[in-house]
């Protein structure tokens, strides 16, 4: 396959809601370029974007896809990333090696809740941008309300460069305010594409679009605002040069009239694409950091400086392997090549190098820095890794992913699929970086944590389909804890066993005492006269260790306690470290239950982004959870909401918070603290806990 160098590499992103038509746009680009001989359609499971069972079974896209065309003598790179907020670590990946990101959008429905969320990676990024008015063969398209719309919500820099000549069922003709000509475009399959005059009762449209268009490109530099003051207009060099600076900087972006489905915008969007879009050597260098000593480094996108790459993602295939796709920042790749993976410090030799369009591969002979592209059977590299030459050992920044808001048990149906359910896991972290999975020793279950109900449950049936184990997702217990409110002065155990032969003898006596909270679990040895010998004292203060970790009330860790052994007596033979360790534990479980005891409950703080309109009915429902709201900040056009909730009323919540928003509710949580559970809570939880140990008896 032919070689490209920066200058001719386009890097972009397809992002927004889904069902904005992103998959469809793909198929028709790829199409358009020659890459395939027909238009896939998403409701038949035939495009080359979504092709795993998953997607074809919801019609949705699921995993970022990596396709490529090639137009005008350049490359055109196309991540087409899903639409559905649960996937939005697909989208972070996939803007993290994009040049540039576009925001496609119905003509219909305007601004939608994954438009936002997706504009939000962009805006954080600063990543250049472009917007694709897509439907505007729907009977009810509304493409200038819909630009305005998105000026509003997304950036006022939006700008037209192509409008329909017709909306609706009859679009077949765009304008194009670059040109200033109208394009016709034939039944889509077709190919023929024709350009004309502007026809007359447009004329004034067009001419005070491209006015507004040239305004915006004067703004990219002082010599060309200058210029436009004085003269009222730009040459076409100007204009040319002035655009893609401004699109590069991020000051301008530009709006695409576009109807996928019939094949409408396609031609006019590739011209400008190659001509205007930002290649990745247009764009500043990444900072990256030195491995041995952490100093900061420039990293250029020059194909003859020193190689180094990031893997943003990988896909696991069977009879395949694990497919590593990467972005090369610097130098050049060919098979056979050594590189240090920085991340791990681990020699990766590369194998062969394919370009994708889909699960499509191509092998190629060299891949050069800015282009993207694939590596199978890395030994030991992951996402996020870096892999670098020798004497250049780099690491490249990070992909940032949200933290889970939605947790739950991994219930195996059956015994010693555990390793197995490990392992799978495991890689549909590596495929979905978002979905996280750990053992939780504290409450014993295996806990999957990510950003919605429907990842979840696709990453079950993973498991079930590709590996054969089946499980059920459960409400995983809550992490409390215990300690004490009030002191026992003297808790006294004597622990007696004779049976013949040695006997066992432990007798102490101990004082409990409340801790301030976060101030952990304190002993102290009050012993005077060697009344409990100093051999014996450890093996006290293991029973309590051990009884404290398994718990008295609910079978959760006792916290913020001082315990003091100040009394006891020994047997001069009976007398043992496990007589003393269990006379220990006993003492405690008796003292505990004596000092007032109280059941913490993990406290988070979540923050909730949500229209306005809906404070009123989320505020409710956050009161309904035990939540006490912490205070409003506003972030146009949302409200934010800041409360703490107690862990145990927040299981589904992110489902819930959708449902009452109608899918414009987000949510990020994190640990605040541990507080005292409620009386009345207080009996269910200690009910239930020995419920489930008569469950487990059995």
């Amino acid at each position: 396959m032919k070689e490209y160098n920066a200058e001719a590499i386009r890097n972009i992103a397809f992002i927004g809601h889904g069902g904005s038509g992103k998959t469809t746009i793909s198929e028709l680009l790829l199409f358009t370029g020659g890459e395939i001989n027909r238009i896939g359609k998403v409701e038949e499971g035939s495009t080359i974007s979504d092709f795993n069972s998953n997607e074809i079974e919801r019609q949705m896209s699921i995993a970022a896809s990596q396709l490529h065309l090639e137009w005008n003598s350049n490359k055109i790179n196309i991540l087409d990333t899903p639409g559905f907020p649960d996937f939005i670590g697909q989208v972070i990946s996939s803007l993290h090696v994009a040049d540039l990101a576009i925001s496609v959008i119905k003509s219909m429905e305007g601004i939608e809740v994954g438009t936002e969320l997706t504009w939000e990676v962009v805006r954080k990024n600063k990543l250049p941008a472009a917007v694709i008015i897509n439907k505007v063969d729907n009977e009810h398209s509304k493409f200038f309300e819909t630009v305005q719309h998105a000026k509003q919500r997304l950036s006022n820099d939006i700008i037209v460069v192509s409008f329909p000549v017709k909306e609706g069922l009859n679009f077949n003709s765009i304008i194009d305010l670059i040109k200033m000509k109208m394009v016709t475009y034939a039944d889509a399959g077709s190919k023929k594409v024709s350009e004309e005059e502007i026809p007359g009762d447009l004329k004034e449209q067009a001419n005070k679009l491209r006015e507004e268009l040239i305004e915006k490109i004067a703004e990219s530099s002082e010599e060309l605002m200058n210029k436009f003051f004085e003269e009222g207009a730009l040459n076409d060099d100007e204009i040319q040069k002035g655009l893609k600076t401004s699109i590069v900087k991020g000051g301008l972006i530009p709006a695409f009239a576009f109807g996928a489905t019939k094949g409408v915008g396609a031609n006019s969007f590739l011209d400008f694409a190659t001509k205007y879009f930002p290649a990745p050597n247009e764009r500043e260098p990444i900072e990256a950091t030195m491995k041995d000593g952490g100093a900061k480094v420039k990293i250029v996108c020059d194909v003859k400086g020193e190689t180094s790459l990031l893997i943003f993602k990988s896909l696991s295939e069977q009879h395949v392997g694990e497919l590593s796709i990467f972005k090369v920042y610097s130098g050049s790749l060919t098979p056979g090549l050594d590189l240090l993976n920085t991340t791990r410090d681990k020699i990766e030799r590369l194998g062969q190098i394919f370009v994708l369009n889909g699960r499509i591969r191509k092998d190629v002979t060299k891949l050069n820095a800015g282009d993207i592209g694939a590596v199978v059977k890395l030994k030991d590299s992951h996402t996020g890794d870096t892999l670098s030459s020798k004497n250049f050992t780099i690491v490249l920044p990070q992909m940032e992913y949200p933290e889970p808001v939605i947790r739950f048990a991994v219930k195996p149906k059956a015994k010693g699929d555990e390793d197995k359910i490990s392992a799978a896991l495991h890689t549909a972290h590596e495929e979905e970086p978002t979905l996280r999975s750990k053992f939780d020793g504290e409450i014993s279950q295996t806990i999957v944590s990510g950003q919605g109900e429907l990842q979840l449950n696709l990453a079950i049936k993973l498991l079930k389909d590709r590996y054969g184990v089946e499980v059920e997702l459960i409400e995983p217990r809550i992490p409390y804890r215990e300690t004490v409110k009030g002191k026992c002065e003297d808790s006294e155990y004597k622990h007696k066993k004779q049976s013949g032969g040695r006997g066992q003898y432990g007798h102490v006596h101990l004082k409990i005492e409340p801790q301030a909270r976060g101030a952990g679990y304190e002993f102290e040895d009050a012993i005077v006269g060697g009344v409990v010998p100093g051999r014996f004292i450890p093996a006290v203060e293991k029973g309590l260790k051990e009884i404290m970790a398994k718990g008295i009330l609910t079978g959760s860790k006792v916290v913020d306690v001082k315990v003091t052994l100040f009394d006891g007596t020994y047997h001069a033979v009976d007398s043992d470290e496990v007589s003393f360790k269990i006379a220990g534990s006993m003492a405690f479980r008796k003292g505990f239950m004596e000092a007032r005891p109280v059941i913490l409950e993990p406290i988070y703080d979540i923050n909730v982004k949500i229209p306005e309109e809906f404070m009123g009915d989320v505020m409710g429902d956050i009161s309904g959870r035990r939540g006490k709201i912490q205070g409003m900040d506003s972030e146009s056009p949302f409200q934010i909401i800041k409360a703490k909730v107690p862990l145990a009323e927040l299981h589904r919540y992110s489902t819930q918070l959708r449902s009452l928003t109608s899918g414009r509710g987000m949510f990020a949580m994190s640990f605040s603290h541990y507080e005292e559970v409620p009386k009345e809570v207080e009996g269910k939880i200690i009910e239930e806990y020995q419920k489930h140990k008569e469950e487990e008896a059995e």
